[in-house]
C-alpha cells in the first residue's frame, strides 16, 4: 500500500492521551509531522519531545477546542512551523454518560461544546488553508454511539450523530477543493474517556464492559493511518470498528 503519510503535516486535537496520543505516535513513525493540541500542556510537550528524540517531527500547542481562537492558533502554528496543513484529526471528546432523568445538564453542555463545537472549530480553522491549497483531509472522530443509542448515551450519542451529519455535509461541499473527509467510529477502546463519567453506577458498568472486551488505542491509530494512506483520489468516508468481542 502506498504510504502517502510521510512528509504530511497532521494536526491532532485531544492528543494528550488515548486515541489521539496513539495516532500521534503512529503517524510520526510513518513520517508525518504531527502538531499536538490538548489542554494538558505538560503531556503534549512530553509527547512531542519523545517523538523528536526518536527522530520525528512534532510541535505541541496548548489548545482548548471549545475556544475558537485557540484552535485557530493551533492550525496557524502548524502552517508557520511546517509550511502547510495536510490533515486535521478532530479527536478531542468527552463521554460523561448518564440517564437523562438525572439532569446532568452541565455535562450535556460540555459534550455539546467539546464534541460538536470543538469539531466545528477545527473545521473552521483548516478550511481556508485547504481551500487555497486545493487539497487536504479532515478526519472527525465519532463513535459506534453515533450509530446506536444505549442506556445512558442519549446526549453523548446525539453529539456523535451530529459529528457524522456535519462530516457528510462537509464531504459534499468540499468536492471543488479536492478535500477528503473521513468519519472514524470506534467501539470499545481502552482510554480515559470513562473517567469523565460522574455517575458511579454508570461508570462502573462501562469500566467492567470495556475492561472485558476493549481494545488498545493503537487500533484507532491504524484506522486513521489507513484512511490517510490512500491515494489522493480515494476518499475513505467512514470507518466503523469494534473489538471482535463487542456485541453492541
Amino acid at each position: 500500500m502506498e504510504n502517502n503519510i510521510k512528509g504530511k503535516v497532521v494536526v491532532i486535537t485531544g492528543a494528550s492521551s488515548g486515541m489521539g496520543e496513539a495516532a500521534a505516535i503512529h503517524l510520526a513513525k510513518l513520517g508525518a509531522a504531527v502538531v499536538l493540541g490538548a489542554r494538558r500542556t505538560d503531556r503534549i510537550e512530553k509527547l512531542a519531545n519523545e517523538i523528536q528524540e526518536s527522530g520525528g517531527k512534532a510541535l505541541a500547542i496548548a489548545t482548548d477546542v471549545t475556544q475558537r481562537d485557540q484552535v485557530k492558533k493551533l492550525v496557524d502554528s502548524a502552517v508557520e512551523k511546517f509550511g502547510r496543513v495536510d490533515v486535521i484529526l478532530n479527536n478531542a471528546g468527552i463521554m460523561p454518560l448518564s440517564p437523562m432523568d438525572r439532569l446532568n445538564v452541565d455535562e450535556w453542555d460540555m459534550m455539546i461544546d467539546v464534541n460538536i463545537k470543538g469539531v466545528l472549530n477545527g473545521i473552521a480553522a483548516v478550511l481556508p488553508y485547504m481551500k487555497e491549497q486545493k487539497f487536504g483531509q479532515i478526519i472527525n472522530t465519532s463513535s459506534v454511539a453515533g450509530h446506536k443509542v444505549f442506556n445512558g448515551s442519549a446526549v453523548y450519542s446525539a453529539t456523535k450523530y451530529a459529528v457524522r451529519a456535519l462530516t457528510e455535509g462537509l464531504r459534499m461541499e468540499v468536492k471543488p477543493y479536492n478535500i477528503r473527509t473521513t468519519i472514524v467510529c470506534p467501539g470499545a477502546v481502552k482510554t480515559e474517556l470513562l473517567e469523565h463519567i460522574s455517575e458511579a453506577d454508570i461508570q462502573q458498568a462501562n469500566k467492567d464492559y470495556v475492561g472485558e472486551v476493549g481494545i488498545s488505542p493503537d487500533s484507532f491509530a491504524r484506522v486513521v493511518a489507513f484512511a490517510i494512506s490512500q491515494p489522493e483520489d480515494v476518499d475513505i468516508n467512514e470507518v466503523i470498528f469494534r473489538p471482535t468481542a463487542q456485541e453492541l
